[in-house]
This record gives structure tokens, C-alpha cells and sequence, in this order.
């Protein structure tokens, strides 16, 4: 009897036991393990990794390196989702119709979220190339002259930006489907009858029923906008002069490039703790107010 009641105390934790095992093995222990390193002197070759506490992360605190890398990043964030976000409801609100044509339209949208990163980045290189690339034999065609699209400061991150928009619109898109699809059909006859015009109606019923959605693509789009490595790395490794060095780009060149791994690891560390941070205060200032809405 008492087995028994044991074994039924056990059976979900045993179901649940291979995914945390997974997560353990390669979230959580590598957490650790970054940790651990975060405060050691370590280059891959050496077997002595001497304990060097703080040092690692005062000198990335005192590093422009690190101050230019969050500055491009959070430039990047700041611009990035807000466009990806905007253009994804008033696209979903267009598609959200039941039809042939809205369900091609749909997987055409969404195919490049499951492309291969590299593939796409090695592709939008050669479009934004100064020398052969589609867009400026557009603009030479055009008689516009060409432009510097990758070498340029002042461009290179809005490539950046419209690689990146480009690649996940189409999830943002397909989410924003789901939700709208969720919103009752009478509120919308309702605001009809009424005389409720289209604009009106987008913002006072679509936009408020919807903000649960918003809010999650928030979270995952700014954490993802956070991690963004491969299309800088691929496109323009962090230049030019800086402009699109991104933290996560900065981590493997302090990490891989140098073989610096304490310090590498520190900035690991403190990536973490601010995407931590972040998710924190979204859900302080933004959480409760999306619930009451919804």
C-alpha cells in the first residue's frame, strides 16, 4: 500500500524527469560552469585556471568595448521590435481572413523564420555589396550612384535592422494571427452596427484584446534582439569602426578571438543578469497593465 501511494506520487515527476535532465544539462550546469569561469584566468590551453575574483568583470565594466556594445545593442532592440512588432499586427489584421490567398500568405511570410541564419545573412551580403550587389545595381540603373551599404556607420546597422525584421516578421505575424483569431466576431458586428469606423475600431477593440500577445512578443523579441550574433557576425563582424559590434558578437570575439574565457565568461554572466533584468521590469511596469486591458 505504501509503494503504491509512492509510485503515484512519482509517476509526473518521472514523466517530467528526461526534459529536466535536458535543461540541466544544458542550461542550468553551464550556467554554473560560466560562473565558475567568470572569475578565473583561463585561455583553452593552459591547465591552470588560477582564481582571479572580480578582476575579469572590472575590466569589462571599464572597457568601451562593453559601453559601445550595449549602446548598439539596446540601438538595435529600441529600433528593431517596435518595427517588427507594428508591421506584424497590421499584416496579421490583413491575413487574419479565412481564405487560400491568407493561408499562402501566411507560410510564404513565415517560411524565412525557419531558414538557416547563415544562409540569409550570406545572401543579404551579396544584395547590400557596393560592388555587385542587387540593390546598388538598382540604384546605378536608376542613375543614383552606389552606396556603401555594409561599410558605412551610419547604414550598416539599419542592414542589420532589415535582416533581422526580415527573418522574423513572419513568426511575429503567424502569433499575431492566433491571437486575433481568439478576439470574439461579435465585438466587431457590434462596433458595425454602431458605425464604428475601421481605424476606431482597430484601436479601441483589436489593439487592447490583443496586447496579451504583444506582450509575449515583447519579451521574446527583446531578448532575442539581445542574443542577435550570426547576421553580424557573418555580415559585418561587428564593423564598421564598431557600429554594429553587438554584445553577444563582442562575447566571441573576447571568447573564441582572444581566448580570453574568464572574461568572456563574465560578460556571459552579465548579459544574463540583464536580460533578467529586463524580463523583470516588463512584467513589473507592463504585466499588470496588459492583464487589466485583456
Amino acid at each position: 500500500m505504501f509503494v503504491t501511494a509512492m509510485l503515484r506520487k512519482l509517476t509526473p515527476y518521472l514523466f517530467v524527469a528526461p526534459l529536466m535532465i535536458f535543461i540541466a544539462v544544458f542550461t542550468y550546469i553551464p550556467i554554473l560552469a560560466s560562473l565558475n569561469l567568470s572569475v578565473r584566468s583561463w585561455n583553452f590551453l593552459s591547465p591552470d585556471m588560477p582564481f582571479v575574483g572580480m578582476r575579469n568583470y572590472e575590466q569589462l565594466l571599464s572597457s568601451r568595448e562593453l559601453w559601445n556594445s550595449l549602446w548598439v545593442t539596446t540601438l538595435f532592440a529600441i529600433l528593431s521590435v517596435p518595427l517588427r512588432l507594428g508591421m506584424a499586427v497590421l499584416i496579421a489584421s490583413y491575413l487574419v481572413r479565412e481564405s487560400a490567398h491568407s493561408r499562402l500568405l501566411r507560410g510564404a511570410l513565415f517560411l524565412p523564420s525557419v531558414t538557416s541564419t547563415v544562409s540569409i545573412a550570406v545572401v543579404f551580403s551579396w544584395v547590400f555589396s557596393t560592388d555587385y550587389g542587387m540593390v546598388n545595381t538598382i540604384l546605378v540603373t536608376l542613375g543614383l550612384g552606389r552606396v556603401q551599404w555594409l561599410q558605412d556607420p551610419y547604414l550598416a546597422l539599419w542592414v542589420l535592422i532589415f535582416v533581422n525584421t526580415w527573418k522574423q516578421l513572419g513568426y511575429d505575424i503567424v502569433i499575431y494571427v492566433a491571437g486575433l483569431q481568439a478576439i470574439p466576431r461579435e465585438l466587431y458586428d457590434a462596433a458595425a452596427v454602431d458605425g464604428g469606423r475601421r481605424l476606431h475600431v482597430f484601436r479601441r477593440i483589436t489593439l487592447p484584446l490583443v496586447m496579451p500577445t504583444t506582450y509575449f512578443l515583447l519579451v521574446i523579441s527583446v531578448i532575442e534582439a539581445f542574443q542577435v550574433f550570426t547576421i553580424v557576425n557573418v555580415m559585418t563582424r561587428g564593423g564598421p569602426a564598431g557600429a554594429t559590434d553587438m554584445l553577444v558578437n563582442l562575447l566571441y570575439e573576447i571568447g573564441f578571438v582572444l581566448f580570453d574565457i574568464g572574461r568572456g565568461s563574465a560578460l556571459a554572466v552579465l548579459l544574463f543578469v540583464l536580460l533578467v533584468a529586463l524580463a523583470f521590469l516588463k512584467s513589473r511596469i507592463i504585466g499588470k497593465r496588459v492583464h487589466y486591458e485583456a
